[in-house]
């Protein structure tokens, strides 16, 4: 068989990781206009991260070449220059300014093509030479997991025919919106009416890109507006100023007799009073009283007890200290009685709720006046017009049995419906059936503006009048997907910034006690035009697609769509996120606004969930099951891919989810990372890369406050040898130490750049190391066993560590090292725990660490617990074995010492050789306090092994990690 001459890529070689990284944490931030703002989805990749992945994977290193049984080389000195050249070039492509700059993206397109053409040239008399390298047209992308749209997107942008494929519909379609219909449309003008108020068309006005199919949306998403407000705009009404209200609170005074748009009216949920005195009487659970905390514009809810009944009244000012917990209880119970001060427990509720006996009750009013926000108290009116709404429609489709991410069944909530109050889910019935309606309109539109009917829709491929009528359609139903995320129960008011804040903070659906029911007609936050509609417009206009796409419903472990492409895919994270049950949320409403345009996509009642690679334990039985399910999944697609990706380029793969560490029935632990590893060999493939990529915000919901994940790796994979070779132990030790000095120094070369950072590094190096061990069928040990990816992850890191320590004493070397004995971020520390063979989790265990609320320590010796037992310990560091050791020698001297060591008696030389190691650092760095601790015990070790001795081994220590 004739091979392949695939010349190594840049992403297998180097990367300017600091300038991706900030570039993708700067992204974060960034809202109006980021694809990622079409419409909810979880865990998306940055595109900066994205662009500059899928460049470096198409694009040739310029230096030492080699591969498919050829190899050429280079001047370093002119590579390493090339190399700058490269990086300039990914330096620019990631700039958020330059989405859609033209001549960076040119400047990137134009070396995919040239490196495209330099292996085409290698492989020209190749037998498959016109099948799979033909220099005039660039091979296709493929995202077999395509999630919110990042990889494919970004594919396309640089030059690259894109196919999209998910399990999910709800992903399917923000796909289809991103990457399939907007070049099919590209370059038109809008054909909707112009808007009153607008201004003149001009001959010059541009709709280049996706911008005219914009503006149609926004002109189809105002009328919309204007129709469902004739329809249901009497259930949304103004407030009058009063001068009744104005004789409690001055500040109204000036507004007597004017009618103020609401903005929004908040409630709280009800529940019967446990007092057997008031059980009569539904009772208020509030998070909080507090509407306003701004600087100046304070207000407050003060809820007025008579009886056995109460109102609420609206303050401004200072919130008195209890205003802030509402009627929360703290650690007594879950909330108080407003009558009786009786304690509400967690019990109660749900026995409450699971009788149908929940309510809610209006606290306040919040409307827009001419300065800001007026808060005002209840009326009778709005509360009749509220309990008035009689819905038509509601989703019946029952909730989830997901005791972790659903949490309202608990309290009688069951169903999709029930997360919707009946006027919102008035409005939300109105607006889909206005999508259909509107579809309608756009087409007749279309057909008078001169714009061809061929008759056929966007799913049969169709390019007139109503296949454009459908395209409108799909982003007002995506419109009305985001709305659903604020038109909700489960929406709350956010007293800090003064605004609706969606449900899915989180990817999951918690119990919420007071939430914010918006106004669609208004003019402030959760309403239709600029919640949800602007901001489907402002994504829209931002498409300049050059090449087409295409987006299907496809299970990733069968599909082959995959043949011959170029592959980039974010695979689901294990168990941290359940897509399918999160999105029938939206699901819902997109099926009923969209199930005509895309029968096929929306033939199911809810989202496929049975084939979801994702490890969800209620769903298989146990946890247990659910890996296994998980793991084999995930080894048959990547197994898919492996068979079916262009051979002229790698794979890349992202990792990025969390996996407490397992133990086998030998008692050996290993990660979910190792795991995962493992999984990527068994389907076939070689690492030649591994890369951390910062892809989350440090201040995202999910994050805040928690240990969420900070970081992405990005593996880098090509199709093993079917004939690979077998080599020793022996055989693999000799080729790292020849091959990982250079790789090193490729990886911190000096210069304008630094590609790779010190806490990036263990990681980085992961890459030239596995791709040593992974181009072979197997690495036998001694005894003809073949080695695991654990052992071959330790060895690895054994070179760069220049020490024999277990893995979690190399973690905390390596983490001493850049922190010292200061925090550091969690996610930082999740990198590196991965990179040398352990896990975050399993440093706490042991209690060498200390981790919460994002952030990561060492704890010092003094923190160590004196009750400390090795010879009970299936799991001791060498590092916690010596700050045991100095923390004894410190609190009861040397015989003190001498005893604790003569327990683990195996820990003896590494204790002593960590001790000279960090004595060594702590000078090399000044750091004087912290030397003397290890030089106090270097020189005591004699008295201290003295007294070892006479104390006599008292136990056989457990056996070292390595």
């Amino acid at each position: 068989m004739t091979p392949i001459k695939t010349p190594r890529k840049l992403i297998e070689v180097a990367l300017p990781l600091d300038a991706i990284n900030v570039a993708a944490a700067r992204e974060k931030s960034i809202r109006h206009g980021h694809p990622s703002t079409l419409h909810l989805w979880w865990a998306r990749r940055p595109l900066a991260a994205a662009r500059a992945v899928i460049f470096a994977q198409m694009v040739n290193d310029p230096g030492y070449q080699q591969g498919g049984g050829f190899k050429y080389g280079v001047n370093k000195e002119k590579a390493t220059i090339e190399r700058e050249r490269l990086f300039k070039i990914i330096e620019d492509l990631v700039q958020w300014e330059n989405t859609n700059n033209e001549d960076v993206l040119a400047r990137a397109r134009a070396e995919i093509v040239r490196s495209w053409r330099e292996t085409c040239e290698l492989n020209k008399s190749h037998p498959q030479a016109a099948e799979l390298f033909n220099p005039e047209k660039l091979p296709a992308f493929h995202d077999p997991f395509a999630g919110g749209g990042a990889l494919p997107l970004e594919a396309q942008r640089l030059g690259l025919e894109s196919y999209a494929s998910d399990l999910n519909p709800v992903a399917v379609t923000i796909n289809k919106a991103m990457i399939e219909i907007p070049p099919r449309f590209a370059g038109r003008a809008p054909v909707g009416p112009r808007l009153p108020g607008d201004k003149q068309v001009k001959l010059s006005e541009d709709w280049s890109g996706a911008r005219g199919l914009a503006e149609d949306v926004r002109r189809y998403g105002a009328w919309m507006r204007a129709e469902a407000e004739k329809r249901i705009g009497h259930l949304y009404p103004k407030i009058e100023i009063t001068a009744e209200m104005a004789a409690e609170r001055p500040d109204l005074v000036p507004l007597v007799g004017q009618k103020l748009t609401v903005i929004a009216w908040l409630w709280a949920r009800t529940v019967k009073s446990p007092n057997p005195a008031f059980s009569h009487v539904d009772v208020p659970l509030a998070s909080t009283f507090v509407l306003s905390s701004k600087p100046g514009k304070e207000a407050y809810v003060q809820p007025v007890v008579e009886g056995d009944r109460y109102r609420f009244t609206v303050k401004v000012g200072t919130p008195p200290e209890e205003a802030k917990a509402g009627t929360t209880a703290g650690k007594r119970a879950a909330f108080i009685c407003l009558i009786s001060g009786s304690p509400i427990d967690y019990k109660h509720i749900r026995a409450e709720g699971q009788a149908g006996r929940m309510g809610q009750r209006l606290m306040a009013i919040i409307a827009e006046g001419t300065r800001g926000r007026i808060y005002l108290s209840p009326t009778e009116e709005h509360i009749v017009i509220a309990q008035s709404a009689r819905p038509e429609w509601s989703p019946e489709m029952g909730l989830p049995n997901n005791p972790r991410d659903f949490k309202t069944p608990n309290y009688g909530l069951t169903k999709f419906g029930d997360l919707f109050t009946p006027r919102q889910l008035v409005a939300l019935t109105t607006f889909s059936d206005l999508v259909a309606e509107a579809i309608e309109k756009c087409r007749q539109d279309a057909i008078a503006a001169g714009m061809v009917d061929d008759g056929l829709g966007l799913d049969a491929g169709g390019t007139g009048a109503t296949a454009y009528a459908q395209a409108v359609g799909v982003y007002l139903g995506l419109a009305l997907g985001r709305a659903s995320d604020y038109w909700t129960g489960n929406a709350t008011w956010e007293p800090s910034g003064g605004f609706i804040a969606h449900a899915f903070t989180k990817q999951a659906i918690p119990m919420v006690w007071d939430f914010a029911e918006g106004n669609p007609f208004s003019e402030g936050t959760g309403n239709w035009e600029k919640t949800a509609l602007d901001w489907v417009v402002r994504v829209v206009r931002e498409f300049y697609p050059v090449v087409s796409g295409a987006a299907r419903q496809q299970d990733a472990q069968n599909q082959a769509i995959s043949t011959g492409k170029v592959i980039s895919t974010d695979p689901p994270y294990y168990d941290n996120i359940g897509y399918a049950d999160l999105s029938d949320f939206f699901y819902v409403w997109l099926r009923r606004s969209l199930k005509p345009i895309f029968p096929g996509l929306y033939a199911t009642v809810a989202v496929p969930k049975a084939e979801e690679l994702v490890a969800t334990p209620y769903r298989h039985g146990s946890k247990e099951a659910a890996e296994r399910f998980f793991l084999d999944g995930m080894r048959r697609a990547l197994k898919n891919l492996a068979s079916q990706a262009h051979p002229a380029f790698p794979v890349t793969i992202y990792y990025a989810f969390k996996q407490s560490e397992t133990q086998d029935k030998t008692g050996t632990t290993s990660t979910g990372w190792e795991t995962f590893l493992q999984a990527v060999l068994d389907a076939g493939f070689a690492l030649t890369g591994t890369w951390p990529m910062r892809t989350e915000r440090d201040s995202r919901s999910i994050g805040i406050g928690t240990n969420a994940l900070a970081s992405s790796i990005v593996l880098v994979c090509r199709r093993r040898a079917p004939d690979a070779p077998t080599v020793s132990r022996r055989e693999f030790v000799r080729e790292l130490n020849a091959t990982l000095p250079e790789a090193l120094d490729e990886m911190t070369r000096g210069g304008i750049h630094s590609p790779v950072a010190p806490v990036d590094l263990s990681q980085a190096i992961i890459g030239p190391g596995m791709a040593i061990f992974s181009q072979y069928a197997a690495v036998l040990e001694a005894d003809g066993t073949p080695m695991t990816v654990k052992t071959a992850l330790a060895l690895i890191n054994r070179y760069l560590a220049e020490d024999d320590f277990d893995p979690d004493t190399q973690f905390c070397l390596h983490w001493f090292e850049q922190q010292g004995w200061a925090t550091g971020k969690y996610g930082e520390a999740d990198v590196l725990a991965r990179a040398k063979g352990t896990s975050v989790a399993g440093l706490q265990a042991t209690g060498v660490v200390e981790a919460g609320k994002g952030e990561l320590r060492l704890l010092r010796w003094a923190e160590l617990p004196r009750d400390w037992s090795p010879e009970f310990n299936t799991r001791t560091p060498v590092w916690e074995a010596l700050h045991q050791l100095i923390r004894a020698l410190n609190q009861d001297g040397e015989s003190a010492a001498g005893a604790l060591l003569a327990r683990m008696p195996a820990r003896a030389e590494p204790i002593r050789a960590l001790a000279y190691r960090l004595y060594t650092l702590c000078e090399r760095k000044g750091w004087a306090e912290e030397a003397r601790a290890y030089n106090e015990l270097v020189n005591a070790w004699s008295a201290i092994d003295q007294a070892a001795g006479e104390a006599g081994p008292v136990w056989s220590q457990t056996q070292l990690d390595i």
